[in-house]
């Protein structure tokens, strides 16, 4: 097929673009969000290729992937096709309910033409979809295989734009952990986060957008890798963690739970637990490398690339025939 899908999630996409089929990434002059083009940090398939608005008027789509509700009107008007009714079209939904959960209500909710694939059963559970169909097609990853040396004795923490996202992706607590282990942060817009939280550049060192490859080799080396994010969907950082054998100590909110098992780590909604398992793995570097062990045995079995790409495969027939 030859699918319409932008670049807004750059992680879920590196996956997406593994399938057989032809992915036409848009791609505007100013590179941003409503063309934003191939990745630059990640390596894709030469099946995913950039158009311009210009040029979509001349490619025989057979179906776009939505992530935005602006997405709409960006196919209205470079495609002149109403997704849905002349266009087949599945919404991507990658986002926790954000508002008056649990009652958010989704912007598609009041639409039956299209489907809406949330990216978990926690998402699928807590927004109201309403008449819209939904389907849950969990994530997959690319295998970036097992890494893990856990040679430095530090936490790994993976998160974009902590100072402006706040208590939603616990920027508050990393001062709790810098108490017990010092801390690498990776992951996009972390200027400002010392000054935000009061943390110590001496304990809080941070690594702001590394390549996707250099990244998975800088977090195999850290002990444990930290998940302090109170709400999201399911962070995939958190998933290419566990692809890369590392053990996990998160918080026990949404997805979490379900994807993460007891042998592969330590969840909990308090934080002193967390900081206890944290400061033990770090200490015990042979039960740090069963946990890992354990992690990356649950990523391959539930998030393994095959199955993300076959659920897709089965979507995208049914919403096409």
């Amino acid at each position: 097929m030859k699918i319409l899908v932008w670049h807004v999630h750059g992680s879920w996409t590196t996956a997406f673009v593994e399938g057989h089929h032809e992915y036409l990434i848009p791609a505007t002059p100013d590179r941003g969000a409503d063309g934003l083009g191939r990745a630059r940090t990640w390596n894709w398939p030469s099946a995913a290729r950039e158009v311009t608005p210009a040029e979509l008027r001349d490619e025989d789509v057979d179906i776009v992937v939505l992530q935005r509700l602006r997405d709409l009107d960006l196919v209205r008007e470079w495609l002149g096709r109403e997704p849905g009714r002349d266009l087949p079209a599945v919404f991507l939904e990658h986002n926790a309910p954000d508002g008056s959960v649990p009652d958010t209500r989704h912007p598609l909710a009041d639409r039956g033409d299209i489907p809406i694939a949330h990216v978990t059963h926690f998402n699928r559970l807590f927004y109201d979809n309403g008449r819209a169909p939904t389907t849950v097609i969990e994530h997959g990853i690319v295998d970036p295989g097992e890494r893990w040396t856990g040679e430095l004795a530090r936490a790994a923490v993976v998160v974009n734009e902590p100072v402006r996202r706040g208590r939603t992706t616990g920027g508050d607590l990393l001062h709790g952990l810098a108490a017990v282990a010092p801390v690498d942060v990776f992951g996009m817009g972390l200027s400002g986060l010392h000054e935000r939280y009061g943390l110590d550049p001496s304990r809080v060192a941070l690594h702001d957008d590394p390549p996707q490859a250099a990244m998975h080799a800088e977090l195999a080396r850290r002990r444990v890798y930290v998940h302090p994010v109170r709400w999201t969907s399911l962070g995939l950082s958190l998933l290419e963690a566990m692809h890369l054998g590392m053990p996990v100590v998160a918080l026990a909110t949404t997805e979490v739970v379900e994807a993460v098992p007891p042998e592969a780590g330590v969840l909990s909604t308090r934080p002193e637990r967390l900081w206890t398992a944290v400061r033990t793995f770090l200490h015990d570097q042979d039960a740090a490398r069963l946990a890992g062990k354990a992690a990356r045995a649950a990523a391959l079995e539930r998030y393994g690339l095959a199955r993300f790409l076959a659920d897709w495969d089965d979507l995208l027939l049914e919403v096409t025939r």
